[in-house]
């Protein structure tokens, strides 16, 4: 079975580390040194973070001169947030439902009759 891209985005987004890079990368390019400084780990094992970012297709590496700036392709992540936000839309009818059963209840206490039935 082929990953699909919302597959891999979200595989890529599941480590803190990664998502950390990403946050640095939102405000601008980056080199690789830049975005290994404020983690405690080798310089290869942030080059393994970066690949998986980079195939999952949320960053991309240019090449100048000597570095390898990184910088967001923020397109993968529209993808992750337009399949949150159907379930967000879910959700909010569920609880405007919950919410209106519970008004229901509420005016059945006060008026001393039976609750409604849903």
């Amino acid at each position: 079975m082929p990953v699909s891209q919302l597959d891999s985005t979200l595989a890529a987004l599941a480590d803190p580390t990664r998502r950390a890079i990403l946050a640095q990368l939102a405000s601008g390019e980056r080199t690789v040194t830049e975005l290994a400084e404020p983690f405690e780990m080798t310089m290869p094992a942030v080059t393994k973070h970066l690949k998986v970012l980079e195939k999952a297709g949320l960053i991309e590496r240019g090449r100048e001169a000597q570095t390898r700036p990184c910088r967001l392709r923020a397109a993968p992540l529209k993808e992750v947030a337009d399949w949150v936000e159907d379930y967000r839309q879910a959700w909010e009818e569920s609880l405007d439902r919950l919410g209106g059963y519970l008004q229901d209840l509420q005016a059945a206490e006060k008026g001393g009759g039976r609750a409604p039935e849903k």
